[in-house]
Order: C-alpha cells, then sequence, then structure tokens
C-alpha cells in the first residue's frame, strides 16, 4: 500500500481538528480503601470515611497530580525465519505496577493520617499495639491479608463540558506501598504535599459518558 499523498489543510479545518484537545488539569480521583481498613481508622484514630462528615471527598480532592499508567510488550526476537531479517513477536503484556499520586496537606493533616493509618494496617500495627509498644525496637512485624488491604482505585480523565466522553482507568488491587519525605523549611513558604506510592496488578481502561449536574 502506497504512503497518501501530501493534502492542503485550511485554517478552518485545522482547528476543527486539532484545537478541541484534552486538558492535563481535569480529572478525578477515586480512593476507597477496604471495609477493614476503614474499620481501623474508626475504631483507632477516629477517623470517619464517608462523605459530608467524613473525609472522603476530601482525600479524592486533594489530589494535585496524578499519572496514568502505561504499558508494553515483553518480546521473543526471531533471527533465523528469514535471511537478514530480525524480528520482535510479542507473547505477554506488561504493566506498570506502580502509580504515583500527590495530595494537597490540609492544616488538621488528616491526609497524612489516613494514609500512614492504611499503612499501619498493612504492616500490622494496629492489630498489635499502640504507639507505646511500637516504640521498641523488639516489637515485630506481622502484616496483614492481602485481601483485607487491596482495593480498586480509579482515576477519570474528562473534560470541561457538561455532557462528554471520559476515560476510566481502573488499577486492580491497588494499595500503597510507600509515601514520600515531605520537605520543610525556613525560606519562602509553599503548600505542603504528599506523594504516595501505589502498587497495583494491572489497569482496567474504558472510555464512558458522562453527565455533569448543575447545582
Amino acid at each position: 500500500m502506497p504512503a497518501p499523498n501530501p493534502r492542503h489543510y485550511n485554517v478552518q479545518e485545522l482547528q476543527a481538528k486539532l484545537m478541541h484537545v484534552a486538558q492535563t488539569s481535569v480529572y478525578r480521583v477515586s480512593i476507597v480503601p477496604p471495609g477493614p481498613v476503614i474499620s481501623t481508622l474508626r475504631s483507632d484514630k477516629n477517623i470517619l470515611w464517608s462523605g459530608g462528615t467524613g473525609i472522603q471527598e476530601m482525600v479524592n480532592l486533594s489530589c494535585t497530580d496524578a499519572v496514568l499508567p502505561g504499558s508494553s510488550f515483553a518480546t521473543h526476537e526471531v533471527t533465523s525465519d528469514y535471511m537478514g531479517v530480525s524480528e520482535k513477536m510479542a507473547y505477554r503484556r506488561m504493566y506498570n505496577n506502580q502509580v504515583s499520586l500527590s495530595f494537597y496537606v490540609d492544616r488538621d493533616y488528616k491526609i497524612v493520617e489516613f494514609f500512614e493509618s492504611w499503612m499501619d494496617f498493612i504492616s500490622g500495627k494496629s492489630s498489635r499495639g499502640n504507639n507505646d509498644s511500637y516504640r521498641s525496637v523488639q516489637n515485630g512485624f506481622r502484616a496483614n491479608y492481602p485481601t483485607d488491604y487491596k482495593e480498586p482505585l480509579y482515576v477519570t480523565k474528562f473534560e470541561k463540558n457538561l455532557n462528554g466522553r471520559a476515560l476510566e482507568y481502573e488499577f486492580i488491587d491497588a494499595f500503597p506501598i510507600a509515601t514520600n519525605s515531605m520537605d520543610l523549611s525556613y525560606t519562602s513558604s509553599d503548600l505542603l504535599k504528599l506523594n504516595v506510592e501505589f502498587s497495583f496488578a494491572r489497569y482496567v481502561m474504558q472510555s464512558k459518558t458522562y453527565s455533569i449536574r448543575q447545582t
């Protein structure tokens, strides 16, 4: 099949095809920890995870940076089928196993407390005693079962128009594996952010139609 010949585009055609592009600043993150984690937050930290009086909406709206996932193929190189030709054959799709999310930290530090508590539950700290017993260097670790701390995480990419198409990314079996350090300084003040690394098994992407309700 021959390559297509060059053609002329007028300004109206270029505007119709290229001026309506997606923006990076319009998205929504949805994090809902598993039931055992929510119960521990409520009992040990008195953190309510729900809309209204809880911090669920605060956490989701505080996500200032998110990364849409990527994937690649594991390939096998074939060199002997054709003379002088080296080919690659795909045999498995490989998923990036981590996604990074950044959150604005509120003045009550509920964002920090929430993710620290989730990681405390994963490590088994919540079931092995309080902070006083955890200060001992002889305190052991007995992590909870993965089914108790893994849950899907969602990132939805949409646009500012009230009705349109969106891409929904579902991260399967996601859970926080690291919180990065937060720099403090007496120099010019800046907004404090918490960067959280999530692990996941794979992602599923689907296109959907959305409608934003005006209030």
